[in-house]
């Protein structure tokens, strides 16, 4: 191990990093680790709303007491428990365990006062299968009817799974009168969201009945106390932490007493388990022979502000960071949001920016989101700066200042310095929202000319006027367009949550800043950017020049061509030869989208774990010409450009590059409603084949990442049903490597709906390249009930009737290579 380390040390010297003592290299490992390891605690318990600041970290696992302090450290805990067994924690509590058996009964009916009677006879009936259950276990059903007192007692509780109606979050609450259960959630909602809607109608998803037979009970050993003295050491070992060496003691665990108290640095050893005490912490034995580790001292940071050069070590801990952050606010954002497309889909992307407006870092969300909403947050700053305060948010969706299309909703919150005076980084959410109005329900139609007809204009929006919500404005915002929204009540509360999870990357932002000081957070910003700009250039040394010519399903020519500059390490992407602005629909596509593709495909050529930030963009200078359809005149219609523009764009590019055949090229934008329903999904297909791989099938594929919707949610909330969803054999392109295979997607409806399809590569398959098959392409239509089938273009829309059925095949990927 350490001749390897040595090793590492030199390399590092070798390629400029300087020496290095090779025992920092092991320690920028174990940092690395233990962010890791704290980042998946974060995530876990932002999921289930807790603060985990507030609670101690309890270890277990053999090696789980060496980095215990450390991730403590890293969560902003102040106490660890180790059990005396924690090496064994696992096999010790299963023999422990209590005999627990759970049955459920759906029932999906509104609560209210009348419907109490109901619930408590399925409870009471539920408890019978319970206890039945317990005995066919071997456990007495008279310990039911033991005293509350009595630890031997079998539990029975009865719960509820309640939801707010339209949403698909339950929680579980106990069964009990009308008030205590309305009280109980309301507070579990407020708990695990971080607000509640007491106004709203509440849905009973289940009953529940949990018995619970005890295990053995717990004899916790007691330890008497030291006569006299201090616990002695057995041996005394180096040991390097915080960048130093340290002559640290050793002890015994069985030797220690209660009372005992063993400050850092010191190693504790036992049978099953190592307890390493940092510096700053000590350890304590409790009388149960539980020992407790406590932070006693300050942290000390030694990071250096201001440096030119990255630490290899520090910018793979603020990268993960970085990217944590913006994970916990996708989180919350999932948690609190209403709307199936947001909820369920994950039709979001959560980002962090620094004060200028560039891409940091982001979670693994939407592509053609993340790409483009740097450009939101630089629009605010063109026309907010200076007037912008603490508990303002803006939100904004004009494509033709600072967003994309209609639908997608950006919501920014400023993050200032604990003055409140200057900005220091910005916080971004974007939604796709359903239905934002517009000439069809769902906001996507397929036939717009405008961009009034596609819905509301959000334009620079204060939607927080210092942590005050302005919903009268929103709404009134929302319902003043020519065509308004058809659901303001689901984008309010969409909106209300996009605001709450950007709350929460403001606090953990913060509480970075406040961990490791401003000057270091913002370095290590442009650290992150820096190393992704020199990742793209060594990407730029190994690749040529390239061309593509790509024709979009109406002939329309989408040209790229790809200079190298190998002196200067950089390339230009140009679009020049573009087809015109599409004056007789939609398919245009404002320039940040243009931008999202290429950051997207360059990205995708770096084989470095690197977040997605603008720094991948500094060695590309893009040429998009004006008069375009990808940069069309303010007013244009642009629905279609944000979905299918940037797929054609996106898979353009890596046709000139040569690195893949095309993809599926669509998002194969699938749309149903009517005044007050309206749903909206995007349909995978087949990935496109490479040198050295096969396509995959059915994948959301390059400039989405969206999931699909569950079908028992799907049916649950929207009168259709879902018929088939399968992979469609065959229809990857043939060749030395083959294409994924598209989708096949069949719903009937059983209500009068408005259906909406707009998709591409339905004229034009998705090529092949290097000699490889194109792919299939994509096709739909109509099989009415009376048996007539009407097959419809790749953008339509047409009234469903009860019993049609609507079939989607979307297309396969290219093959690469002659078979």
């Amino acid at each position: 191990v350490q001749r390897g380390f040595a090793e590492l040390a030199g390399d590092i010297a070798a390629t400029g990093g300087g020496p290095r003592d090779p025992r920092d290299i092991a320690e920028g490992f174990l940092r690395i680790a233990v962010a890791n390891m704290a980042n998946a605690i974060k995530q876990v318990s932002v999921q289930r709303g807790h603060d985990a600041t507030r609670f101690a970290l309890a270890c277990f696992g053999g090696a789980g007491g060496q980095h215990a302090c450390l991730v403590a450290d890293e969560l902003g805990m102040e106490t660890v428990f180790i059990h005396p067994y924690a090496g064994v924690l696992s096999a010790y509590g299963m023999g422990l365990a209590d005999q627990v058996v759970m049955r459920e009964q759906a029932v999906e009916k509104d609560f209210g006062e009348t419907a109490l009677p109901e619930l408590v006879e399925i409870a009471d009936r539920l408890a019978g299968e319970v206890t039945e259950a317990l005995r066919a276990q071997g456990v007495d059903p008279a310990r039911i009817r033991l005293p509350p007192s009595d630890p031997a007692r079998v539990r029975l509780s009865a719960q509820l799974h309640l939801r707010y109606a339209g949403t698909e979050a339950s929680l579980v609450v106990p069964l009990d009168r009308f008030e205590a259960v309305v009280e109980a959630f309301t507070a579990a909602h407020r708990e695990r969201f971080g607000f509640a809607t007491p106004d709203r109608t509440l849905v009973v998803e289940a009953v529940a009945m949990e018995g619970v037979a005890p295990g053995e009970a717990v004899q916790e050993s007691r330890l008497a106390a030291r006569a006299a003295g201090i616990a002695e050491p057995v041996d005394r070992v180096a040991m390097w932490s915080g960048g130093a060496e340290h002559a640290t003691p050793v002890f015994d665990r069985a030797a220690l007493l209660a009372g005992d108290r063993i400050a850092g640095p010191a190693l504790i050893r036992e049978a099953n388990a190592t307890t390493v005490v940092e510096p700053g912490w000590t350890a304590e034995i409790t009388a149960q022979d539980h020992m407790l580790l406590r932070r006693t001292a300050p942290r000390e940071l030694r990071i250096a502000a201001g440096t030119e050069r990255a630490d290899p070590v520090l910018l793979e801990l603020f990268n993960n960071l970085f990217m944590s952050v913006a994970e916990q606010t996708g989180v919350v954002l999932q948690n609190t949001s209403m709307s199936v497309n947001i909820k369920e889909r994950l039709d979001f992307s959560c980002a962090i920016f620094d004060g200028e407006g560039n891409l940091v870092a982001n979670a693994p969300h939407v592509p053609v989101h993340l790409g483009a909403m740097g450009e939101s947050v630089r629009t605010v700053l063109r026309h907010r700066r200076g007037s912008l305060r603490p508990g303002d948010v803006v939100a904004l969706n004009n494509p033709f200042n600072g967003g994309t299309h209609l639908p997608d909703i950006t919501v920014i919150t400023p993050v200032f310095d604990t003055a409140g005076r200057d900005i220091l980084f910005f916080v971004g959410s974007r939604g796709h929202h359903a239905d934002i109005g517009g000439i069809t329900p769902g906001s996507t139609p397929p036939v717009s000319r405008t961009l009034e007809e596609e819905g509301v204009v959000i334009d620079d929006f204060l939607l927080v006027d210092g942590g005050h919500f302005r919903e009268p404005e929103f709404r009134a915002l929302l319902a003043g367009a020519r065509y308004p929204a058809r659901s303001p009540d689901v984008n309010v509360a969409d909106v209300k949550a996009q605001v709450a999870a950007n709350e929460k990357g403001v606090r953990e932002l913060s509480r970075v800043v406040a961990q490791y000081g401003w000057e270091v957070v913002r370095d290590y910003m442009r650290h992150v950017m820096d190393n992704a700009e020199e990742s793209v250039r060594r990407v730029i040394e190994r690749i040529g020049d390239g061309t593509f010519h790509y024709v979009m399903d109406d002939g329309a020519p989408l040209c790229v061509a790809v200079s190298v500059d190998r002196a200067g390490r950089s390339a230009t992407v140009d679009f020049s030869g573009t087809g015109a602005q599409r004056r007789d629909g939609n398919f245009n596509a404002p320039p940040p989208v243009t931008r999202a593709a290429v950051l997207y495909a360059f990205r995708c050529l770096v084989a470095d774990d690197i977040p997605l930030n603008d720094g991948c963009l500094k060695p590309i200078r893009l040429v998009i010409p004006p008069g375009s359809f990808l940069s069309p005149e303010p007013g244009a219609a642009v629905v279609a450009g944000n979905t299918e523009v940037s797929q054609a764009a996106c898979n353009a590019l890596f046709g000139a590059l040569g690195a893949m055949a095309c993809s599926q090229a669509t998002m194969n934008n699938f749309l149903f409603g009517d005044a007050s329903r309206q749903y909206y999904e995007t349909i995978c297909g087949g990935t496109g084949a490479g040198p050295e791989f096969d396509g995959t099938s059915a994948v959301q594929t390059h400039m989405t990442n969206t999931r699909m919707t569950d079908p028992e949610v799907l049916e649950l909330r929207y009168p259709v049903r879902l018929e088939e969803f399968a992979i469609r054999r065959g229809s990857g392109g043939a060749g030395r490597h083959r294409g994924g295979d598209g989708a096949v997607r069949r719903i009937r409806f059983l209500e009068p709906m408005t259906a909406v399809i707009v998709a591409s590569r339905r004229n034009q398959p998705p090529f092949g390249l290097a000699g490889g098959a194109p792919g299939a392409a994509g096709r739909q239509w109509i099989e009415r009930v009376g048996g007539a089938v009407e097959t419809l273009a790749g953008t339509a829309s047409a009234e469903l009737r009860p019993g049609d059925v609507f079939v989607i095949e979307t297309p396969g990927g290219g093959g690469y290579g002659a078979a």
